[in-house]
């Protein structure tokens, strides 16, 4: 089955204020629950770590080491 580029997750660089993108698509998944965050709603990422997350508290258990 064919997807459509609107089901393809983007590849993303993530920099400390920004994001860029290397690959064009719709979404990423979230590096803790696979959830998939549209691009227009991706708003917390770790630049050192190169993952997206879903949610402000699923950032930080991640980074406190706890997800």
């Amino acid at each position: 089955m064919l997807m459509s580029t609107g089901d393809k997750a983007a590849k993303l660089y993530y920099g400390p204020a920004s994001f860029r993108v290397l690959r064009p698509g719709q979404h990423v998944l979230c590096a803790v629950t696979g959830e998939a965050i549209p691009l227009e709603e991706l708003r917390y990422w770790s630049a050192e770590h190169q993952e997206a997350y879903a949610s402000p508290e699923i950032a930080t258990r991640r980074l406190l080491g706890q997800g």
